[in-house]
């Protein structure tokens, strides 16, 4: 199964890196406010859908552009037998203003446990993969989460809430707090990358409200399969359909949801 994803998740990055040679022909059209899609996110969902469903045609799928499509079993996406989680291009707003920070986000959730991810980042050609139990990979080398322990000591990625800004000033608050504990705090701008940095040891830990299932699904998958934990930021499991994720190395991680704790 990892391998046909891998094969549509290249797929994808070709038509997005095609497309980023001319920038200007791309037509954009908004969503919701900060919320963009492009004709490159359709025809990467395609490109994705169509590859999985020719290997797969009894599959159901959850993408960010043509939503939930049912199986040969109907069932909501969380009691899904075998349901493809897709977001075929985050951080289309990064992609539109030609800043290289976005990336194919492929997952297989099964009967609502995540069992096989894939993060491709066409402009740096790094491929991310994972296999529940069988460890995280980039470019075919296992990788690891950082060893650090301490929340003083770690490099923290995060996002602001775009989608709905009511959750700003409660983001806000975690974001200060954040900030006066970490050594640095990044916002790149891609989720599904920001994870996959997390199982890579680039980051210590990475935090987010207002994420949708295709943001995080692959990228929690290699940050577990990489040593990490991943939860809501009260640090329970349920995070896949929450609108938030808290992901780090387990003392981090921990650190963390006690600081979210204290804040008000």
């Amino acid at each position: 199964m990892i391998n046909v994803a891998v094969r549509a998740a290249r797929a994808a990055g070709r038509i997005i890196t095609r497309a980023s040679l001319d920038l200007d022909a791309v037509k954009v059209a908004r969503k919701q406010r900060n919320d963009f899609v492009t004709e490159v996110d359709r025809a990467s969902e395609a490109a994705i859908i169509g590859t999985l469903k020719q290997a797969y045609p009894d599959h159901a799928f959850l993408g960010e552009e043509s939503g939930h499509t049912q199986g040969k079993v109907q069932a909501p996406p969380h009691e899904a037998e075998n349901v493809w989680i897709i977001d075929p291009l985050d951080g289309t707003t990064n992609f539109i203003h030609g800043l290289p920070q976005y990336c194919v986000s492929i997952a297989l959730m099964q009967k609502g446990v995540v069992t096989q991810a894939v993060v491709y980042d066409p402009n740096r050609d790094e491929l991310y993969t994972a296999s529940k139990g069988r460890g995280a990979f980039l470019n075919d080398r296992r990788i690891r989460v950082a060893q650090r322990t301490k929340l003083d000591e770690a490099l923290v990625g995060t996002g602001f809430p775009f989608r709905r800004l009511d959750d700003l000033d409660r983001y806000l608050a975690m974001f200060k707090a954040v900030s006066e504990k970490a050594a640095g705090l990044r916002r790149p701008g891609a989720a599904a990358l920001d994870l996959a940095y997390v199982a890579a040891g680039r980051y210590d830990a990475f935090f987010e409200i207002g994420l949708m299932p295709w943001d995080v699904a692959a990228g929690s998958l290699l940050v577990t399969e990489a040593g990490g934990l991943v939860g809501n930021l009260q640090g329970d499991g349920d995070y896949l359909f929450s609108e938030q994720v808290l992901a780090g190395t387990p003392k981090v991680f921990g650190q963390m949801v006690a600081l979210f704790g204290q804040v008000r």
